[in-house]
């Protein structure tokens, strides 16, 4: 017989409950009786946008007088800006599935500026699909039409290519090539005409990269200047479409991060070939078959949660998923929780007799491993393949070795660990507001 569904435990009408919320960006969640999500929407102040739908007005509204009767409850997650809450909420929105959200459940994915860097004249193009290697990354970003409008500007600056012709710099027959027209109207410097070489071009390609980077202080000054002076000049056209470069060049920055943003069903990670690398990598007697990931979240500053999401052949298992609430451990501490929840893990395998995984992978560096094989150690037990994943630099921490393993941002083997590091982080900081049954999440006690 099936466990009833868990009562929402905060007596607080979600009316009250949104007067709570901070006025910074966020997401908010609303749910049922049941703790299922229903609707999930994206603020820039969370007090405000989440509080309208509890004003009386709202019960008039026909895009939500059907359903809002159904809330119970609302939960929300902050984030760093207005661009951050609108990616965090596509995401929540495609993981979860919430049946009142009717965007955003495709598999659309946002776009990236990508321009390719193994190329004699490296080309710049807007794409939904970016390739797997031989390109710089920027993005996602929220608003396509805005992307589009910001490279029709940043190519009137940079004047670079977005063709997709393979152009050899060495080969004389590009010099009888005729341009499109954009080498016409003084938007491409006509690289498929050889009428500029390899390193005067890439030279331009490269200051594109520092503006993308953050070095636009300059170019906005000239700029805002240039259109000061045709203001004056009652040349009002040109002051206008100054004003509206700047504010197009302007959305560029408002852009997601490819880390913290990333979109599992864009950067496709070859399973097979990742096991392969990693095999190699951290010296295996055979392939593995099996990893389990570890994280652990501190939902509302408050509440300390550890996930363990676990990988079969490459992909994810997701009857192998476990939550944790920390039982052991007051306030914020990464290394005691990590203990905890690996040695529960411990607990729990060894009850049900089932094997270790091939790959015991952790969030962190050198501490959270060492946190982790202490575990192990207080079990009086020798452990599997221990390794710990930290960001910025996506370093590998082995036990016993002091420096640690560096690839290639484009290896498999790193994009396949990063798969399993970031799903653990999403099953931490995400899931827990939807898959609440004990039989779904578990807990090893």
């Amino acid at each position: 017989m099936s466990e009833p569904e868990p009562e929402i435990e905060n007596p607080i009408a979600p009316g009250e409950k949104v007067k709570t919320f901070p006025t910074t960006p966020g997401v908010y969640l609303m749910k049922d009786a049941q703790g299922r999500v229903v609707y999930i929407g994206k603020a820039k102040n969370l007090r405000a946008r989440a509080g309208s739908y509890f004003h009386k007005t709202a019960a008039q509204d026909r895009r939500i007088c059907d359903w809002i009767g159904e809330v119970a409850d609302i939960d929300h997650l902050p984030a760093d800006s207005e661009v951050d809450a609108l990616l965090m909420e596509a995401r929540l929105v495609k993981d979860i599935q919430p049946r009142h959200n009717h965007d955003l459940k495709d598999d659309k994915s946002f776009p990236y500026l990508q321009i390719t860097t193994g190329e004699d004249f490296p080309r710049v193009n807007f794409t939904r699909e970016p390739l797997d290697s031989g390109v710089k990354l920027y993005g996602p970003f929220p608003r396509a039409k805005s992307l589009r409008g910001a490279i029709q500007v940043l190519q009137r600056i940079f004047k670079f290519r977005t063709c997709s012709l393979d152009i050899d710099e060495d080969d004389p027959r590009w010099r009888w090539f005729r341009p499109c027209l954009l080498a016409s109207i003084d938007q491409c410097t006509a690289p498929c005409n050889l009428r500029i070489d390899r390193e005067t071009y890439r030279r331009d390609i490269h200051r594109l990269k520092l503006f993308l980077d953050g070095k636009k202080d300059v170019l906005f000054k000239e700029m805002n200047e240039e259109m000061r002076e045709a203001s004056k000049a009652l040349q009002f056209e040109k002051a206008a479409r100054l004003r509206d470069e700047i504010k197009a060049l302007e959305n560029i920055n408002l852009r997601g991060d490819l880390a913290k943003h990333a979109q599992p069903e864009v950067f496709y990670v070859d399973p097979r070939k990742g096991l392969k690398g990693l095999k190699q990598v951290l010296k295996l007697d055979a392939l593995p078959r099996t990893i389990t990931g570890v994280d652990i979240a501190h939902l509302g500053g408050t509440e300390t949660v550890g996930s363990l999401v676990t990988f079969v052949d490459g992909l994810p298992f997701k009857p192998g998923y476990r939550r944790y609430r920390i039982k052991t451990v007051a306030g914020v501490d990464d290394f005691a929780s990590i203990r905890e929840v690996v040695s529960r893990r411990i607990d729990g395998l060894l009850e049900r007799e089932e094997p270790f995984p091939d790959i015991f992978l952790i969030d962190g560096g050198k501490g959270q491993l060492s946190a982790a094989l202490d575990a192990f150690k207080a079990k009086g037990i020798a452990p599997p393949t221990l390794i710990s994943l930290a960001k910025r630099e996506e370093e590998i921490y082995v036990p016993g070795r002091s420096d640690p393993i560096l690839l290639r941002r484009r290896s498999f083997a790193l994009r396949l660990l990063q798969y399993v590091r970031d799903e653990a982080h999403r099953f931490a900081q995400h899931y827990h507001h939807m898959l609440r049954k004990k039989r779904v999440l578990g807990e090893d006690e």
